[in-house]
């Protein structure tokens, strides 16, 4: 499940946020096979879909992320979930997508197909009411 403020996020849901307001983003990942996966790492990369096949992920001016944008993960034991806590700052208004990848440390462990379809996290950063 991926949270962005608070509200579960999917494909079809566009979240609001308030440009200078951190917006904390929450992951948690449950491991339903039979065996521990990991290690691996979890890296969060904004971009911007300009509806024309064109992605802009050159944002570091745009959004910055508190802490870091990469989580590093020892193991998801079976049948547990594992919960990942970060930040992001939009700087300017506009719609904004989260795109989540993961990357395994070691090969003969594989992790769930599931975690692989995560949705792309639409967030539309907006000015703040004055």
């Amino acid at each position: 499940d991926i949270l962005v403020d608070g509200k579960l996020c999917d494909c079809d849901i566009v979240v609001n946020c308030k440009v200078g307001d951190p917006i904390p983003l929450e992951v948690k990942l449950t491991n339903w096979s039979k065996h521990s996966v990991g290690p691996f790492a979890l890296t969060m990369t904004p971009y911007q879909d300009y509806q024309n096949g064109v992605h802009n992920y050159e944002l570091q001016d745009v959004i910055t992320f508190v802490g870091s944008n990469t989580f590093y993960i020892d193991s998801v034991k079976p049948t547990k979930d594992s919960v990942y806590f970060g930040a992001l700052l939009f700087l300017y208004t506009g719609d904004f997508y989260l795109n989540i990848k993961f990357h395994e440390d070691n090969c003969s462990r594989d992790l769930p197909l599931s975690w692989f379809c995560l949705p792309s996290v639409h967030i539309r950063a907006v000015e703040p009411v004055v």
